[in-house]
């Protein structure tokens, strides 16, 4: 039953973590298109990235098997058209076991500075999970958005970055 809990934990957390965590962006990375806004809001840049699992680990804590204060961490290269351009690292706690539901928060470091993100993750994860922006480092000190991100495979996240700075 361990084992089949553990595969569980870990395919639904495949989609959050990257989530958490999910975002980067900037001149650096290549041109990219901004979105016509409103003008009552700041232009939004699009960016899309590619993550690749490096590495993962789950912590297993009070009783065997999912509990509450469980976690899964997640760290990844970030890729743009075929390029290293920084990496990401993610954590994610259970808050509630049934139905599930996990604390997710991520920072994505890239050459112009870093971007952090989160969100709250319900089980099972749909198909594409939404994590707000919550500030960053750099170019990035005033970043607000959203990162969208998509499991391309077990190792494999696709995201898409909406930057407000």
């Amino acid at each position: 039953m361990r084992d089949f809990t553990r595969t569980l934990k870990a395919r639904h957390l495949v989609a959050a973590v990257g989530a958490a965590v999910t975002v980067a962006g900037g001149a650096a990375l290549a041109p990219s298109a901004w979105a016509d806004a409103p003008a009552s809001k700041p232009p939004v840049k699009i960016v899309e990235l590619v993550g690749k699992q490096t590495s993962a680990g789950e912590v297993d804590l009070g009783e065997p098997g999912i509990s509450v204060g469980d976690q899964r961490i997640v760290h990844e290269d970030l890729y743009r058209d075929g390029e290293k351009v920084g990496d990401h690292s993610a954590a994610c706690t259970f808050t509630q076991v049934s139905p599930a539901a996990l604390q997710c928060i991520g920072t994505f470091a890239l050459p112009e500075g870093q971007i952090t993100a989160q969100s709250l993750l319900h089980l099972p994860a749909p198909a594409s999970v939404d994590v707000g922006i919550t500030g960053g480092s750099g170019d990035y000190s005033t970043a607000r958005g959203v990162i969208r991100t998509i499991p391309a495979g077990p190792t494999e996240r696709h995201f898409t970055v909406q930057l407000q700075r």
